[in-house]
């Protein structure tokens, strides 16, 4: 298929959609779900934020799932994060099953605002409709200046095996952590604790492409690199990254994302039911607070530059840290365009239907028709 337009361009099986019109297109779907203005702009901010760093995984193909838990009444438009407990630098809150990319902007900005007062605030947030990608979180309280560490566990069917496992156990359980860097943007690490997202396993498989190899096992045990086995039944599982190390990590996540800031872990859940809730235990810390800001700034920049001053190997441009890749994918896809396959696009047009949304506003509004 060919389709040129101001606003994108469709060739073969996929469209490269311009940021402005993407924006204008999910603002029509989400305003579906009765969403008030700021919550559109919102989700629809942090979803396309997410496709634009190049983690389509968690970008605007996660609306078809967003629609079916709403409409099975699992996902709450309009909710607020609740207060359960306040301990001055310690809080406890309740996501009412809320869009997670409004709860999460809520408890990150009343995290900073104790880190701020105290000098550090412990966070745990719980029964959170999908935090979508928590790197956002990080970059929030990076720009503020804190450093900041977030524990994430996931209610959803279980999707990765544990280390020597045949079948899956848990969620894909995401660390993050940023740190703010004097001249400079920020580290930012984020990373499921999977050997790949499962997200970017829909996306394959909508694409119709395999997995890298040492990804996935299927419903046998055995290794495999098509996606399907995370996407039908009978399922398989995503492998931990590192082995034991990524499974201890996972299960370091649940323990604290979900036992502890959540009450909840994700081994209950008997897959009948579409949403994705997610507790997160997040830690800030003001470096101010601890007195030595100068050294801590000249200290972090100094190593960071010894590292991206080194020699790159074969096959690479040039030495990186974490959060460079993706700040690098954003600019580029601001210019270019961002890049949607026809399946996920279908996909969120028949969701937008759903929703009782004209799917043709919508292809109009982003340019594909």
């Amino acid at each position: 298929m060919t389709n040129d337009k101001a606003a994108g361009r469709t060739t073969g099986d996929m469209h490269l959609i311009e940021r402005a019109a993407l924006e204008r297109a999910m603002r029509l779907v989400v305003a579906g779900f009765g969403s008030a203005p700021d919550e559109v702009d919102a989700v629809v901010g942090n979803l396309i934020d997410a496709n634009l760093t190049g983690h389509d995984s968690h970008g605007i193909g996660m609306l078809p799932r967003y629609a079916q838990a709403y409409l099975e009444g699992d996902l709450k438009p309009n909710t607020h994060a609740r207060t359960v407990l306040d301990a001055g630098a310690l809080l406890r809150l309740d996501g009412g099953a809320g869009f997670g990319q409004v709860i999460g902007r809520e408890a990150m900005a009343m995290g900073i605002e104790r880190a701020r007062r105290h000098g550090t605030a412990v966070v745990a947030l719980g029964n959170s409709h999908h935090l979508g990608r928590i790197g956002a979180w990080a970059e929030m309280a990076a720009a503020a200046g804190f450093v900041s560490l977030h524990f994430v566990n996931v209610i959803a069917p279980p999707i990765v095996a544990p280390f020597g496992g045949a079948k899956a156990g848990f969620g894909t359980n995401p660390f993050t952590a940023g740190v703010p860097l004097a001249g400079r943007a920020p580290l930012i690490l984020d990373f499921a604790t999977s050997m790949i997202a499962h997200g970017k396993t829909r996306v394959a498989y909508n694409k119709g492409q395999p997995v890298p190899e040492g990804c996935l096992i299927d419903s046998q045990g055995r290794p495999s690199t098509d996606p399907r086995w995370t996407m039908e039944e009978p399922y398989g599982a995503i492998l931990a990254f590192g082995a034991h190390k990524g499974y201890g990590m996972a299960v370091l996540c649940e323990l604290l994302g979900g036992a502890l800031a959540a009450g909840l872990v994700g081994y209950r859940d008997d897959g009948s039911r579409k949403r994705i809730l997610n507790g997160m235990l997040s830690v800030l810390v003001n470096p101010a607070a601890l007195g030595e800001t100068a050294a801590f700034e000249r200290e972090a920049l100094a190593f960071v530059q010894t590292l991206l001053d080194l020699p790159a190997a074969p096959g690479f441009d040039r030495v990186r840290v974490a959060g460079d890749p993706e700040r690098e994918q954003r600019a580029r896809r601001s210019a270019e365009g961002v890049p949607v396959d026809a399946a996920s696009w279908q996909q969120i047009l028949d969701a937008a239907a759903s929703l009782g949304v004209d799917a043709r506003r919508v292809q109009e509004a982003a340019g594909t028709r």
